[in-house]
């Protein structure tokens, strides 16, 4: 039998347990070969060994541990995002709810002995049956999910107030299913706020595209538009698939795929992508790339899937989750064992909730990646930011990441009496026919100073050498030092100086003689030497190399004008031995290239950075991260962005793991009464969630 791959929305998860919990149920049924769940994008991608599955037998053992499957991957409720202020008030308010709802616990109920009074007035069996009903949901889940031979993070918990009633202390029972169910909602509330970053992503998802089909006008659903369709795209609208404009002009905001917020001018020939707007112009495409299959739905799909992809201290966190509960399991028992207190052991039960290290590395690393993606960088997984805030080897590729790519005239040397002007008039006008790069670059700069060129007589292509064409009254050849016929020693002086600047030098004779030299380099990135200067700042390379397969004299011009060192004439192989080298000596390389040429180096490096590749396939394939428009400052902004994530995940478990120490022993010595010590377990999250909602300010 075929296999078939379905995905299924899951509602309800809040930490990494649940989605092992989620995962663990849908592996035991017998059509499913493999799961992966993801927390982040509440998602469980399912390959079965048979292409009919019963996806009603998946929604019911999601739903029978305590999950959700909705009838419809859409939620068409979701609310608009908030602001960060709001986010941040809403936080405090949750951290304030929390916190007045324990003093109340202490002051009202242990000082004022509210708790007692309770036990007296109100008989166990209404008090038993309240507790009951009050937790019953979160006892359910514990069960069913304990038929399967799963633990919940909530299992000890449950234990806990189950016990405190089977000792006939129904009040405290309550109080633990109160900030039970408390806690859930503050999980829930972290791991919401922690998807904010990737929901405004996917808000922008096209829903509808308006098509020209025999010859009328019809707007419908995204998934009804089919490749080679007409899209009508009018002033204000939402370009809905990836395609090439055929018809029109428009400005076009490609922020939501670039991060970069100047909208750029699109024409006929023009590629567009799917989610960005067309501020003024009216457009008419053909569909290329839709839904999933476009550039943004890649970047949607590749942001969901991100932890997939996790760093050591993320699989750290999950093991010591795994372990935590039976260690805490051990702890009660020695306790009652030891004491014999029953109460103590309540508390070593209910302080002890796992869900805040399962909350602890994912959180952060959901706000990064999300918040990251909004601004044009695509990070495939934690483990990549984990790299990225280690790394001390930074290689740079030089053609398409230092420089874009095409050659531009930045010299003119007139010779024997001759003006720029006429010089470069005579250049171009030979040129203007030319496919070769350096000629296009010669045509260019002629442009740029709007001079008017002549249409030649004749014109040949003289095969990797240059070109020659004749004018009424004349011949002017362009090209490299083998075309020189004269003079040759009266200019070799010239071009050795343009050589040693690490440029090309294009020669133009007239009837035979040398009139001048052009020089041409590769246009560089402005911003990239002030980039590298704020990286060196921030983060510490033991070595930072240009590599490239240009000559040794451009990549020294380069390299010292950069302050970096250089590796010249090297081909693709050689980029990968470098790289291996480097991580021979236990060094962790992060190697930046134009994500095309550089494809094999890129996949070799601990993380492999594509820079400024809006639309190419290759890119967002082949490298780790893949930076969607091109400016340089994107780079320390992201080694930045890792080194904040890391010490905020540090923070997180340091914090968590201090906190449920104290706990676990002023629980077990019988200190913390089992009412604070089920208040206790719900400041940690909310902790978590403050802290980690720092990385979405940036």
């Amino acid at each position: 039998m075929s296999k078939k791959e379905i995905q299924l929305t899951v509602k309800g998860m809040d930490c990494t347990g649940c989605a092992n919990n989620v995962k663990s149920a849908l592996e035991q049924l017998e059509e499913v070969e493999s799961v992966e769940v993801f927390l982040s994008a509440e998602k469980a991608k399912i390959q079965t060994k048979n292409n009919q599955p019963d996806i009603q037998s998946f929604k019911k053992v999601v739903e029978d541990i305590g999950y959700h499957i909705p009838d419809k991957t859409s939620d068409k409720s979701q609310k608009e995002n908030e602001s960060l202020k709001e986010k941040a008030q809403k936080s405090f308010r949750l951290f304030g709810l929390v916190f007045g709802a324990i003093l109340l616990v202490v002051i009202a109920g242990e000082w004022l002995g509210l708790f007692q009074a309770l036990t007296e007035w109100v008989p166990f069996w209404a008090g038993a049956t309240l507790v009951l009903l009050m937790g019953y949901p979160v006892f359910k889940q514990v069960i069913v999910a304990a038929k399967k031979g799963l633990v919940t993070p909530h299992a000890l918990m449950a234990l806990g107030s189950l016990t405190a009633l089977a000792a006939g202390e129904w009040v405290t029972a309550g109080i633990v299913v109160f900030f039970m169910r408390t806690g859930d909602y503050i999980e829930n509330y972290t791991t919401e706020k922690a998807r904010d970053s990737l929901r405004s992503l996917t808000k922008l998802a096209p829903q509808t595209a308006t098509v020209l089909r025999d010859g009328t006008e019809k707007e419908i659903p995204i998934d009804q538009v089919k490749k080679g369709d007409h899209i009508l795209v009018r002033p204000g609208g939402k370009i809905p698939v990836d395609g090439t404009v055929i018809d029109g002009q428009a400005t076009i905001d490609e922020s939501p795929i670039t991060g970069e917020s100047m909208p750029i001018e699109k024409t006929e020939g023009s590629s567009v992508f799917a989610s960005t707007i067309a501020q003024g112009g009216f457009l008419t495409l053909r569909a290329e790339a839709i839904g999933s299959d476009s550039t943004f739905g890649k970047i949607i799909n590749m942001v969901e899937e991100a932890e997939s992809q996790k760093g050591a201290v993320q699989r750290y966190a999950d093991k010591f989750s795994a372990w935590y509960l039976p260690v805490v399991s051990l702890i009660a028992v020695l306790t009652y064992l030891i004491s014999g207190d029953l109460m103590a052991t309540v508390a070593v039960m209910v302080v002890a909730c796992a869900c805040a290290f399962a909350l602890a590395t994912p959180v952060a690393l959901l706000a990064s990646v999300g918040s990251n993606a909004k601004r044009g960088v695509l990070i495939k997984g934690g483990k990549y930011i984990e790299a990225l805030a280690r790394a001390d080897v930074l290689l740079i590729d030089k053609t398409g990441t230092l420089t874009f790519g095409r050659p531009e005239i930045s010299k003119i040397i007139p010779l024997n009496g001759i003006t720029e002007g006429e010089l470069l008039i005579m250049a171009a006008s030979a040129e203007q026919y030319s496919d070769h790069p350096l000629g296009k670059a010669v045509v260019e700069a002629a442009r740029k100073r709007h001079l008017n060129l002549q249409k030649p007589d004749n014109f040949e292509e003289i095969t990797a050498n240059g070109v020659r064409a004749s004018f009424e009254d004349y011949t002017v050849t362009v090209g490299n030092e083998r075309l020189l016929e004269n003079g040759k020693q009266d200019i070799r002086s010239t071009i050795t100086s343009i050589k040693e600047e690490g440029k090309t030098a294009i020669i133009v004779q007239k009837d035979g003689r040398p009139i001048g030299v052009l020089a041409a380099q590769d246009a560089e990135r402005s911003e990239a030497g002030i980039a590298l200067k704020n990286l060196r700042e921030q983060h510490s390379f033991g070595a930072i190399e240009l590599l490239t397969g240009d000559n040794t004299e451009t990549a020294r011009h380069l390299a010292n004008k950069l302050n970096i060192d250089f590796r010249a004439e090297l081909l693709p192989e050689d980029k990968i031995n470098i790289v291996k080298q480097y991580q021979s000596n236990g060094q962790t390389v992060v190697m930046i290239g134009d994500g095309v040429n550089d494809a094999p180096a890129l996949a070799q490096a601990d993380v492999g950075i594509a820079m400024g590749t809006t639309g190419t396939d290759v890119a967002i394939e082949t490298a780790d991260i893949t930076l969607m428009r091109d400016d340089w400052n994107l780079v320390p902004e992201l080694f930045m962005s890792a080194n904040k994530t890391m010490g905020i995940i540090k923070w997180n478990f340091g914090f968590t793991t201090v906190y449920n120490l104290v706990g676990l022993s002023l629980a077990a010595f019988g200190i913390l009464p089992p009412v604070l010590a089920a208040a206790a377990q719900s400041l940690p999250d909310v902790g978590i969630l403050l802290n980690s909602s720092r990385l979405l300010t940036k």
